[in-house]
């Protein structure tokens, strides 16, 4: 049954500030082993315990069960740490005492902008799942294998996680892109381009997606199907595009397609991949940026740097509060950074970059990957010279009525341009749908066509 909802996040932790030393750490051995999976390491692959400072608590199942006073229709999400303070703030005055903890991105934004800080708060372990990811994952991992080139993989059929226990930057791309997203969603989101006088035109979309693993007869080769209809502004409203997003893009390439309102047709729309400005975002965004990565991955080298400590966007369900406007999250130069809620988590940090012969906009990307979840929370994207370009962060929260680990929103911001993209907002839109069974049947021209009209 589909639940309605709206955008996410929680758990607890410890207080306690952590000191600036380096903070990379290896994975055992025990941890290397696919049977350690529900032991030592949490049922898709991250370490069950927590750090030696007491700063990041052992993981105990996630937040997998409304609090009380949840009432989609009424209420939206209630924020399980709403009455908590933060522990200390992060600014330009005082970073260096930090930036173990730091992406280059964060750092950058604080010396650029005053006004720019990081709220930290203590961390909860919150994203959890359905007992089915939990068994598929298990299940399939020993059979999983990348295919030459790492451009796709074989031997999954259901899960969501098909390296838990990943050995190269590849396979942890490769988990991000099948990670489980509640079976399927419907997003109803606005998306601001903000200029660097702090103006900005709303644009608005309704979101559909679907895992090919949650559907009871899924094409071959694919990881999920997607419909994204524009509704605002006034110029734009009727589009609507389609995705089919393969497994192994070099094999199938991805099979998009657009309606266009004023030729009342639907068009293939190939360049709806890697670094084509993406819908609606004001050349702030690339299509493969969208939800901190997406496509795939054969334009990049990609190397494991490690796990590491960071400060990253965590629980961020203010972000999603319905009595918060948009006009109090957007801002000159930035976000309201008063009401983004920063937690130290460990994150798998993989470096892409630029194949020679390969085309791309961004010549080197830095991911940093919750090891909760998979989902990327935040990056740093280089320039040909090797200048940091752009900066982005995804306000990770629990939708625990799913349950599943999703996003409050996401930012671009543009170094070079001063500009910046707000994706993904929700708290004045309908709540979001999950869990609700779709066929590819409704993510065909036909279907698309409909939507349409």
């Amino acid at each position: 049954m589909a639940v309605a909802g709206k955008q996410f996040n929680w758990r607890y932790g410890v207080l306690a500030l952590v000191s600036g030393a380096a903070l990379s750490f290896g994975v055992s051995a025990q941890a290397n082993d696919l049977s350690e999976l529900g032991k030592s390491l949490t049922p898709i692959g991250a370490e069950r315990k927590g750090n030696a400072a007491g700063t990041i608590p052992e993981w105990t199942g996630g937040l997998v069960t409304p609090p009380k006073g949840f009432d989609p229709d009424k209420t939206g999400y209630v924020d399980p740490f709403a009455d908590e303070k933060p522990l200390f703030t992060i600014t330009a005055a005082n970073m260096a005492q930090y930036q173990a903890n730091l992406t280059a991105g964060q750092m950058e934004m604080m010396k650029r902008y005053p006004s720019y800080k990081m709220n930290v708060y203590p961390t909860h372990r919150t994203a959890g799942y359905r007992q089915s990811v939990y068994d598929a994952a298990k299940a399939e991992a020993p059979g999983v294998k990348l295919v030459e080139g790492g451009n796709g993989v074989v031997g999954i059929k259901k899960s969501n996680v098909p390296f838990p226990v990943p050995k190269s930057g590849i396979e942890v791309i490769w988990n991000h892109n099948f990670r489980d997203l509640g079976g399927s969603f419907t997003r109803y989101s606005a998306d601001f381009p903000v200029q660097s006088d702090g103006s900005f035109t709303a644009g608005k979309r309704v979101e559909t997606v679907s895992l090919a693993s949650y559907m009871d007869n899924p094409e071959p080769n694919r990881i999920l199907y997607f419909m994204n209809q524009i509704t605002a502004p006034a110029n734009s409203a009727g589009e609507v595009a389609l995705v089919h997003e393969p497994i192994n893009q070099v094999e199938e390439p991805r099979l998009a397609w657009q309606y266009n309102p004023g030729q009342r047709r639907v068009i293939r729309a190939p360049e709806l991949a890697y670094d084509s400005p993406g819908i609606g975002a004001d050349g702030l965004r690339t299509n493969d940026d969208l939800n901190g990565f997406n496509g795939s991955p054969d334009r990049y080298d990609w190397k494991l740097i490690g796990k590491k400590e960071m400060y990253v966007p965590y629980n961020n369900y203010r972000m999603a509060d319905q009595k918060v406007k948009y006009s109090q999250i957007i801002q000159k130069n930035h976000v309201n950074q008063d009401m983004v809620r920063y937690e130290l988590h460990r994150v798998w940090v993989v470096e892409a970059t630029l194949k020679p012969g390969k085309r791309h906009i961004y010549a080197k990307r830095v991911f940093y990957i919750d090891e909760d979840s998979w989902g990327v929370l935040a990056a740093d994207k280089y320039d040909s010279r090797n200048t940091l370009w752009r900066v982005r962060e995804i306000w990770g929260v629990q939708a625990y009525h799913a349950p599943t680990f999703a996003s409050a929103g996401e930012v671009i911001y543009d170094l070079q341009a001063r500009r910046y993209l707000v994706g993904g907002l929700t708290n004045e839109e309908k709540f979001a749908e999950f869990g609700k069974k779709y066929s590819p049947a409704d993510f065909s021209t036909a279907a698309l066509r409909r939507m349409g009209r």
